[in-house]
């Protein structure tokens, strides 16, 4: 019979009822792996990887001054002249570069030749933080699209930008690998989020059947109804 709950009763009332909260747990956890391994579509990602400077190292020989033209002053360089004088690279190249990769990726991302190519993946392209690196990630249920996607993007990176600029350079450093496995779902993550609602729910359906059992079971039910002690109680022989 239920009398008044006290943290000692709730404690005794889970340890009565520990082989139904550890079946209840098992089951949910088990159903929450079927639903993971069957119901949800596994998702893959895979990325590629392209440089864009504002700068043409290859042009470098033309503007250099020991190639000048008699038409042509010695003391007039590009960029790439300069960094083959001072052998460094200039901040300035770099952050010209950072800001003209971060105008390429609002250009690609809006150019039909490009996203034509997603073919139903999701597609996104960012520029690393103060690079000129640009990722291209695609995502998708079929880790050979995705790949396949991810390098035809880059691919046609390299032929848009001609038509929009007339210096610099762009080019391929890493190309996408097909993925080996998903990224999503996360079939431990998820056992364990159901282990847990079972448990949960295990310990709340015993405690609730505790409360609204009117039987009287042990003596202290007695005690506490009629306010005496139990000296003593007749066993039941047949159980």
């Amino acid at each position: 019979m239920a009398g008044n709950i006290t943290i000692q009763k709730i404690l005794a009332i889970l340890l009565h009822r520990i082989g139904f909260i550890l079946a209840a747990t098992a089951v949910m956890a088990l159903l929450f792996f079927m639903y993971t391994s069957i119901v949800i579509t596994p998702r893959y990602s895979t990325s590629a990887m392209i440089f864009i400077q504002n700068y043409d190292k290859a042009k470098a020989k033309t503007d250099d001054p020991d190639s000048t033209s008699p038409s042509q002053p010695a003391n007039s360089s590009s960029n790439s002249s300069n960094n083959q004088q001072a052998k460094k690279i200039f901040s300035s190249d770099i952050s010209g570069s950072s800001s003209l990769a971060n105008i390429c990726v609002t250009l690609f991302q809006n150019t039909d030749e490009i996203t034509q190519l997603y073919d139903g993946c999701t597609v996104n392209m960012a520029v690393n933080e103060n690079t000129f690196y640009v990722t291209i990630t695609v995502d998708g249920t079929d880790p050979v699209k995705c790949a396949n996607v991810a390098n035809q993007i880059s691919e046609t990176c390299i032929n848009v930008y001609p038509k929009y600029f007339d210096y610099g350079q762009i080019g391929i450093i890493r190309t996408a690998k097909e993925p080996t496995a998903p990224y999503s779902p996360d079939k431990f993550k998820n056992t364990l989020i159901g282990a847990a609602i079972g448990l949960v729910l295990a310990c709340v359906i015993s405690i609730l059947l505790e409360l609204i059992d009117t039987t009287i079971k042990p003596d202290e039910d007695l005690s506490e109804i009629y306010k005496v002690p139990v000296f003593a109680e007749i066993p039941d022989f047949e159980t």
